[in-house]
Order: C-alpha cells, then sequence, then structure tokens
C-alpha cells in the first residue's frame, strides 16, 4: 500500500511550444509570475472604478509593483540570504538570470514603492491603496508558489512517512547534464514503480526510464554508460536527497523496443511536503477573504484594516509553513528560526501595531461614499 501513498512529481518545467515561439526557455516560475500581473491589473481596474478613483492610474500603479516586486525581491535574497557574496562580488546582484528572489524583500520593496506612488495623489492615501493591493498580491502570491511547485522550486522537509511528493525532476536534469550534446538519450523520464517493479524492495520505489538514440546499438556500450556514467549521475549528492539507488548499487533492465534500448532502474523515492503548494492554498484563501471584506465591509472599515489583516494573517501563516520547508541556505542550520521565519515576525507585528492604531484614532472614520 505504500506505493500509492505517494506521488512523483516530474511536470515539464518549460513551456516548449512558448519557448520555441518566442526562441526563449519560458518557466512555469515565469508564466505564473506574469500571469499574476495580468490578472491582478484587472483587478485593480475594478477596484478603482468602483471605489470612483481613477482607471487610468493603474496603468502607472502597475509598473511601480513590477519594478518594486522584482527590484526589492532580489535585492532582498541577496541581503537576506547571499550577503557575502555580495560583499566578495557586488555585481552578482544583477545576476537575476541565476536564480534568487525573497517574498519578504519583495514586500518590502512594494511597501516603498507605494510609499512613493500615494505621495503624488491626494485621492488615494497610503492605507487606502494598501488595502487593495494586499488582495491582488496575495493572488499573485498563490501563482508563483505553484509555480515553485511546477518547477520542484522551495522544497518541503521529507514527510518521515510513506506519504508526500517525489521531487524526481533533479535525477532527470542530473543524467541528461552528462549528455550536454545529446548523443545518447532519447528520454529520460521518471515515473512511480508498478507494484510488480517495486516487489522485494522496502520504500517508496520510482522508476527512471531511458530511452537511447536508435544510432546506439552495441549492448556492451550502453551498460557501460549505465554502470559508470549514469550511476555516477544518481549518486550527486543533490540527487540522493530526493531519489537514491537502493544500496548504493544501480540495478536495471534493459530491452531492445523498435530498434532503440530501453533501461528501467528502480530508485528509492524520499517523499517530501508539498510546501509551495500548502502556501499557494493558504493564499488563495487570504485572497478571498480580503476581497470578500472589501466588497462588504469596506466602507466601515478605516483605511489600513485589510492591510494590517493580511500582515498578521499572511505571515503568521509563512511562519508555520516555513518549519515544513528546508533551509534555503546553509547558514540557517544553525539557527533556532530560518530567515524566512525570523522576517517574518516583525511583518505580523506591524500588522497588530497597526491594527491597534487605526481603531485607536477617535478621528479616524471610513472616507467611502457608498456608490
Amino acid at each position: 500500500m505504500h506505493q500509492l501513498a505517494f506521488i512523483v512529481w516530474d511536470p515539464i518545467p518549460e513551456l516548449p511550444y512558448i519557448a520555441e515561439w518566442l526562441n526563449w526557455p519560458v518557466r512555469w516560475y515565469g508564466l505564473m509570475f506574469v500571469l499574476g500581473f495580468l490578472v491582478s491589473q484587472q483587478i485593480m481596474f475594478y477596484f478603482f472604478n468602483k471605489d470612483g478613483r481613477p482607471v487610468k492610474d493603474v496603468e502607472t500603479l502597475t509598473v511601480y509593483m513590477i519594478f518594486a516586486t522584482i527590484i526589492g525581491a532580489r535585492l532582498g535574497h541577496m541581503f537576506f540570504y547571499d550577503f557575502d557574496r555580495v560583499l566578495e562580488e557586488p555585481l552578482s546582484i544583477f545576476y537575476i538570470h541565476q536564480g534568487g528572489l525573497a517574498s519578504h524583500g519583495g514586500a518590502i520593496g512594494i511597501l516603498f514603492a507605494l510609499w512613493l506612488y500615494a505621495r503624488s495623489r491626494k485621492d488615494q492615501s497610503y492605507f487606502w491603496i494598501l488595502d487593495r493591493i494586499v488582495i491582488v498580491v496575495a493572488l499573485v502570491g498563490a501563482l508563483i508558489r505553484f509555480g515553485n511547485f511546477v518547477n520542484s522550486e522551495i522544497l518541503g522537509k521529507p514527510t518521515g512517512t510513506d506519504s508526500g511528493v517525489v521531487f524526481a525532476h533533479v535525477a532527470e536534469q542530473t543524467v541528461y547534464g552528462i549528455d550536454p550534446n545529446q548523443e545518447a538519450f532519447e528520454t529520460v523520464e521518471a515515473r512511480k514503480a508498478t507494484s510488480e517493479e517495486a516487489a522485494g524492495l522496502d520504500g517508496q520505489v520510482v522508476m527512471l526510464d531511458i530511452v537511447f538514440l536508435p544510432q546506439l546499438k552495441d549492448r556492451n556500450s550502453i551498460e557501460r554508460i549505465l554502470q559508470n556514467n549514469i550511476k555516477a549521475a544518481l549518486t550527486y549528492p543533490g540527487v540522493e536527497e530526493q531519489v537514491y539507488l537502493p544500496d548504493g548499487k544501480i540495478n536495471y533492465t534493459l530491452a531492445s523496443e523498435g530498434g532503440q534500448f530501453k533501461a528501467s532502474i528502480p530508485m528509492m523515492g524520499v517523499p517530501r511536503h508539498p510546501a509551495q503548494l500548502y502556501e499557494s492554498f493558504y493564499c488563495i484563501l487570504i485572497f478571498l477573504f480580503l476581497f470578500w471584506l472589501w466588497k462588504t465591509k469596506r466602507h466601515r472599515l478605516p483605511e489600513g484594516h485589510i492591510f494590517a489583516l493580511f500582515l498578521i494573517i499572511l505571515f503568521s501563516l509563512r511562519f508555520v509553513d516555513e518549519f515544513f520547508k528546508e533551509n534555503q541556505e546553509a547558514f540557517e542550520d544553525s539557527l533556532a528560526l530560518n530567515m524566512g521565519q525570523i522576517l517574518s515576525i516583525p511583518l505580523v507585528l506591524a500588522g497588530i501595531a497597526i491594527l491597534i492604531f487605526i481603531h485607536r484614532k477617535k478621528d479616524n472614520k471610513p472616507r467611502e461614499v457608498e456608490a
């Protein structure tokens, strides 16, 4: 029954048709990022229209948000998680193509950018705009974390049980990496083993199917590749954190199908928490709750109320969610709380302080007029 309790997650991280059309690799994370901003912009158009504000301002606001999110998230990652590299190589801040964005840094960037935006608009106070922006930010966060899940990024900790998600894509990438000129493999795919294939193995069995190119006809040459190159690839430390060879030995079945050799290699999977999906799910719930709050109670709530609730709810949940995630950097292993949790605490406290402040102000009454 343990074979039914886990799933093998091995998606295609890039969208081939879109990538071919654009002549540029398009990954799910980037697609979700862009989709989040496009959908959010339409929702902001709705907010501004319902609240009687200039709809054209949404386009300016979108520009502020895009730059604030990217710059803030990048700076946040470099200063919070990779500061040693900043000191050694300051220009690495600009190497966004190498990855590294921190949501806490993005939050700080957005807060600063919206303060700049609100300064020049008398009809849109800082708290007024924040109350609406955080609604769509929750939606964008849900989409981005789903993109992280598809790309097998920001992995959760091992569940320690038969249940969970085995992120097997790293095994594929590593095997492909030993054939940079694409002279050996036609396809490399990971899948859950059948009950017959898992017989005799204790644990979560994952099969790696490798189809060799038709020109490779010599069985002995293929077996040397399996015993040497592929075994070495599957025993890399990063691979063995997700899947590993039973007893460190490579066993396989090798058969010829349609003039091509196909090898099937049994591996043991490490089920992990899908922490990205946990965060994506609660971000959707936050979006729905805050949207309902704006829709039904915005005329009765003081400005800043929705924003404060967003900070308290999101970063309280983020604090808990971090217990299910692997640390992003090695230095976090020596900390009682990881960096994500440390950065969440002041944001939760800020939300509580704002909530107390706005409700203690005797003259702070809703400025909205029923539309």
